[in-house]
């Protein structure tokens, strides 16, 4: 018989239950985590996002972020958005950290595409869907939801460019430039929120002053300039001064590797102080830091900063599974969602590839185009709308009537495009993998293999053996000198390179 004194030990609370199904999940997901990736293909990210659904308030109902927040939807959202900055600035400042000795310089005309009318036709054509789909949103209205699923997102696209799908079937060169958009673009998507934003605040209410003229100076100079600015002071001196302190025997192996995650954290906390885009000082930052090639090579081998980074994404993803606004999604954002997927970005990328150097071929360029998946960054420009949108509504002269549908409106379609990204892409690997017990597969030695059609389509050249494929991989390196990226790559892809 259980007593009173006893009862009063038991203290199920939100907290400790939150920890238990948190560390239990990666605890399973830990022990099937090799086989989950390398045998079955399956995105982490994906799996995560499926167990937040499962234990999240549609399924289990053990996870409840709701309730943990009180019931208030606005304490919710600004939770999210912290945490989103949080994942969001150690994924960049990593993703900035392992490109390449002077990527950016070396491939700026590939980004200045990418980043131009790529992401343009982008926001553009998202916004014509948008338009066309869902009745009663207007132009300006479609521009602002659309600005929200422009970017990439860096860390659904690790998914792609990581793991032995990549080693084995993404040239080194595409998954680096890949990686470079995802890291970029995700600060860019300033500039096209807040045109459609300020247009809707001189709507709707007396705010005096240009459009355009708030926008180049509060989004474009203060923002996304300052923070490009500040990214590469913070870079640089940081560089400097971890080069001097190591030089100097004053730093010990450990505080060495968290060097970069430390730096996010500071970059995310003061630029979120000023106001201005953390996400994208983040990136250059990193870049800033391993301009030669110092840091990022003393840790080629660490385990360290991934370890940080799944742990992040994963609970990321998790918690997301579990906020997930199922009921107000309709079948008609389901429907916008899978359009936007397939149109936003595929048909751009195939129509300008011959003018990015990065994407060698048709091939290349389908891969490139195809994998622009829609995650975090989504949700983080879709919370800082929301704020900004319920924040006009507030004023005397608006119709709070009008305002509040778009802000549903907003809400239901990014939240469609994440889910429709995250089971469109975070399955395609795993269904062409899985295509090879089909008739009419292609097979050569102890390989992965592929479908003769989709060998045709991703990779254009008869299966390779792995030394075959080691003598390639290092070609096409020494030819952009990325001789030390390739050796790394493949020791830690076959271990005897």
């Amino acid at each position: 018989m259980i007593t009173d004194e006893l009862r009063e030990l038991f203290a199920p609370t939100d907290f400790n239950i939150v920890c238990t199904i948190l560390g239990g999940f990666l605890i399973v997901f830990g022990l099937i985590s090799y086989f989950a990736k390398e045998h079955l293909f399956l995105s982490e990210t994906s799996i995560a996002f499926a167990a937040g659904i499962a234990l999240g308030p549609y399924g289990a109902n053990l996870i409840r972020p709701l309730d943990y927040a009180s019931g208030s939807e606005s304490r919710l959202d600004d939770v999210t958005l912290s945490f989103c900055r949080l994942v969001l600035g150690v994924q960049l400042v990593l993703a900035g950290v392992q490109l390449p000795k002077q990527y950016l310089g070396k491939s700026w005309r590939s980004l200045a595409v990418l980043l131009g009318p790529v992401m343009v036709v982008e926001w553009v054509v998202t916004a014509g869907l948008i338009w066309t789909v869902l009745p009663g949103v207007d132009s300006v209205f479609a521009l602002a939801i659309a600005a929200c699923v422009a970017p990439t997102d860096p860390i659904l696209v690790n998914h792609i460019v990581k793991g032995k799908f990549a080693d084995t079937h993404i040239p080194v060169t595409l998954q680096n430039i890949i990686i470079a958009e995802s890291g970029a673009n995700d600060g860019l998507g300033y500039p096209f929120l807040f045109i459609a934003l300020f247009t809707l605040r001189h709507r709707f209410t007396d705010y005096g002053g240009d459009v355009l003229r708030h926008w180049m100076s509060e989004t474009v100079v203060y923002v996304v300039l300052m923070s490009v600015l500040y990214g590469a002071i913070v870079g640089l001196v940081a560089r400097k001064l971890l080069q001097g302190a190591k030089k100097r025997g004053l730093v010990d192996q450990e505080s060495f590797l968290v060097y970069a995650i430390a730096m996010a954290l500071f970059i995310i906390g003061t630029c979120g102080m000023v106001g201005s885009d953390d996400v994208l000082a983040c990136f250059i930052a990193g870049n800033i830091f391993t301009l030669d090639d110092w840091f990022r090579l003393a840790t080629l081998d660490d385990s360290l900063q991934p370890t940080i980074d799944r742990l992040l994404n994963l609970t990321i993803f998790l918690y997301f599974g579990s906020i997930c606004p199922f009921h107000i999604i309709t079948t008609l954002h389901i429907l916008l969602a899978i359009l936007i997927i397939l149109l936003r970005r595929p048909p751009i990328v195939l129509a300008l590839y011959r003018t990015i150097p990065d994407i060698a071929d048709i091939r290349e360029a389908l891969i490139a185009g195809y994998f622009g998946p829609i995650g975090v960054s989504a949700i983080f420009y879709l919370l800082l709308a929301c704020e900004f949108l319920i924040k006009i509504s507030t004023r005397p002269e608006v119709d709070e009537a009008y305002i509040t549908p778009m802000v549903a409106q907003v809400r239901a379609t990014v939240w469609a495009c994440v889910l429709g990204s995250v089971v469109v892409h975070g399955f395609t690997i795993p269904v062409i993998m899985w295509g090879n017990r089909l008739p009419g597969m292609r097979h050569v030695g102890n390989l992965v293999v592929l479908p003769k059609w989709v060998s045709r389509v991703i990779g254009g050249r008869e299966r390779e053996t792995v030394f075959e494929q080691a003598e390639r991989l290092f070609r096409e390196g020494e030819e952009r000198g990325y001789e030390g990226e390739v050796w790394g790559r493949l020791a830690r892809a076959y271990g005897t390179v």
